[in-house]
């Protein structure tokens, strides 16, 4: 079977993206990005984000999860530790999260070193969870392999019987994921394939170098 997908093409006319616009810190101008995706009715979760890591057989590997929350430190995201990515971001912490919001022609390219999130920033957000979330997070080994759907079900009604009418507490191997961001590059649709590519590089006295990458 093939499908030729080369005609496949349209035009990116959208906005521009210039450095005289761009602010110093690059979490400005990930806030000014990311609220105004939030606000648009084009995009349907400007949370959505890709993370890809180096898995522990050699592979790269990318997956969509949620972003949780952004703070001047970085950007975090929540996971079950003992899955695929949280052993893989253990192993190795340099991971890279990606945006793409198709319906505003822009990307956000973030390269960035993960470490685990101080526990009791964990459980606050656990805690903020509706309960099924919570219930899930322990009846799902995530990642590994399991003999049916039935097998899923069962496991979650046996957390339900146990914590009926109970608090749930957070499982030890789930948590948060803080990524300190080394590079962020800012990408946006512009004709003729010539994209606005804006890099930040954080420098070793903290600040941030701003360069424009051709498209």
């Amino acid at each position: 079977m093939a499908h030729d997908l080369s005609n496949h093409r349209k035009s990116y006319e959208k906005q521009e993206l210039l450095e005289s616009t761009c602010p110093e810190n690059p979490i400005e101008l990930f806030q000014q990005w990311f609220l105004n995706a939030d606000a648009s009715d084009l995009i349907h979760e400007a949370n959505a984000v890709t993370i890809a890591s180096i898995g522990l057989d050699g592979f790269p590997k990318s997956r969509v999860v949620l972003l949780k929350k952004y703070t001047w430190e970085g950007f975090i995201f929540y996971t079950n530790y003992n899955s695929e990515k949280g052993k893989a971001i253990l192993a190795n912490n340099h991971i890279c999260l990606s945006f793409f919001w198709a319906g505003l022609e822009q990307q956000i390219i973030i390269k960035g070193n993960a470490e685990k999130l101080a526990e009791n920033l964990s459980d606050g957000y656990f805690d903020s969870r509706p309960d099924g979330s919570k219930l899930g997070a322990w009846a799902s080994n995530q990642s590994d392999v399991v003999a049916s759907r039935e097998n899923l079900d069962k496991n979650l009604k046996s957390f339900e019987e146990k914590y009926f009418q109970q608090e749930i507490p957070r499982p030890k191997h789930w948590g948060g994921f803080l990524v300190k961001p080394v590079s962020i590059e800012f990408w946006q649709g512009r004709p003729n394939r010539m994209h606005d590519r804006i890099r930040y590089t954080l420098q070793e006295d903290f600040s941030w170098k701003l360069e424009r990458l051709a498209p």
